[in-house]
């Protein structure tokens, strides 16, 4: 008898709240959907895999990644409760064994019941049916009444199927490229993927642009849109399948040379308290600037960027005790002592009032001007920006992964968007389940049509 329940456990994948008549019609339900879904149906007789496979058809893979690892898990510690339980009978002394693996057990419980409701709430979209039937999806024991009913009602069919998704997002793929320029930032980015959950997974598909000398851009995109993905790709912290040219140097191939040649500030900063501006700035110089720069030449260089960013009244002030505004400052001059060409900053207006990101934001713009390429991620671009050139945005398809869904002037956005600010943009890309509109793969389809004329 304790093969027999080991072997259902196993091969049916019966989980703690499962028994093998309701787990085997929820199978055939799953066996069903897949099918409709354009996924190989028999995947439903594999345990775990399932419900990974169940996820893509909601379009929650990442959430079906934790679903079934969990599901897994469950299904292992339940083999090893049977096998202690049985010697439990036979030993009366694994009392601490078993707590431990109930304990287990319920906790592994707890985490695939938040990201099942995840998974079964992206199935009710797909499929467009009223939300009153998560309740059927909640209790694992009706898991197989939706689950039958969807997988062979011809009444409910889901919007998409995965495979002709994922086709019609190659599709809509720019198979051709940007011009690369001489001057300025040309960008032909392929693909930035990595391997997850033993298959590949993309982060950033087919992006191209090219931004001239001079321009300062507004990068947006919702939670996991890739805009970080992207940034380290185009600085070649994290290369990708891609081509990158700054002012006609290819970025990955002579990257020792490039390297100062970029300026990536990031959110948080990293500066000690205890030390003066001045002396942090030294710092900056001695790691920034090329080897035979005497220190005369670096003193002037710090004196020139506290000039320009108006630190030369507290230089000889402790970092600590400086203004969140001076702070700010004072981190981007880090970063501008080498006289980059490209400068990133990470929400440089982070924790500032309006008026000083407004001053911050008015010296980026003066920077701008004088030939260097400005590319800023802020979560409260509509109170800056006119001092904007473009914007670039970005957004996940129903994939997930990061696509670009636009790239132009300011103006522009909001005639292809219908939309005046840049928040509203954001909210129109984003997904459902973020607060969003959901509608990033109409746009991102839109814009690659735009591109091919």
């Amino acid at each position: 008898m304790l093969y027999l329940n080991i072997l259902t456990t196993v091969f049916l994948g019966t989980s703690v709240g499962m028994g093998l008549i309701t787990q085997t019609l929820y199978i055939v339900g799953v066996y069903g959907l897949l099918k409709k879904s354009g996924i190989k149906p028999l995947w439903a007789l594999v345990p775990c895999a399932r419900e990974y496979q169940l996820a893509r058809c909601a379009g929650r893979e990442s959430e079906g990644r934790v679903f079934s690892v969990t599901n897994f898990a469950t299904i292992v510690l339940s083999v090893i409760s049977l096998m202690t339980d049985f010697v439990k009978k036979s030993t009366e002394n694994m009392n601490g064994q078993v707590l431990l693996i109930s304990v287990l057990i319920l906790t592994l419980t707890f985490v695939r019941f938040i990201y099942g409701i995840r998974v079964f709430s992206g199935l009710i979209e797909v499929y467009g049916t009223k939300k009153r039937w998560l309740v059927l999806w909640i209790f694992e024991e009706l898991y197989w009444i939706p689950a039958l009913i969807w997988g062979f009602n011809g009444k409910y069919q889901p919007a998409w199927q995965v495979e002709d998704m994922r086709a019609m997002m190659s599709r809509i793929a720019t198979s051709g490229r940007s011009t690369m320029m001489d001057e300025g930032l040309s960008v032909n980015l392929k693909e930035r993927s990595v391997r997850e959950f033993f298959q590949k997974k993309y982060l950033l598909r087919d992006i191209h642009m090219n931004i001239p000398q001079g321009h300062m851009v507004l990068l947006l995109g919702g939670s996991g849109a890739g805009k970080t993905t992207y940034l380290n790709a185009i600085n070649g912290y994290e290369k990708a399948n891609a081509e990158v040219l700054l002012n006609g140097n290819n970025m990955y191939k002579q990257y020792s040379k490039m390297l100062h040649d970029v300026g990536f500030v990031p959110q948080s900063e990293m500066m000690r308290g205890k030390d003066t501006v001045l002396n942090t700035l030294l710092d900056a110089a001695k790691l920034r600037l090329p080897m035979d720069v005497s220190a005369k030449q670096r003193r002037e260089r710090v004196d020139e960027v506290m000039d320009i960013f108006g630190l030369k009244p507290v230089q000889n002030n402790l970092v600590e005790k400086l203004s969140g505004g001076q702070k700010k400052r004072l981190s981007i001059s880090m970063e501008f002592i080498s006289n980059p060409s490209l400068f990133i900053l990470d929400e440089p207006d982070s924790g500032l009032d309006g008026v000083m990101a407004r001053e911050l934001f008015e010296q980026l713009r003066k920077i701008a001007d004088t030939g260097k390429i400005i590319i800023v991620i802020t979560h409260t671009p509509d109170r800056v920006i006119d001092l904007f050139d473009d914007v670039i945005v970005l957004a996940k398809d129903s994939t997930r992964t990061g696509r670009l869904a636009f790239y132009g002037s300011i103006e522009e956005a909001r005639a292809f968007f219908d939309r005046e600010r840049m928040e509203q943009i954001v909210k129109c890309i984003n997904r459902k389940e973020e607060g969003g509109d959901g509608l990033a793969d109409e746009y991102v389809t839109k814009y690659a049509e735009v591109q091919h004329g």
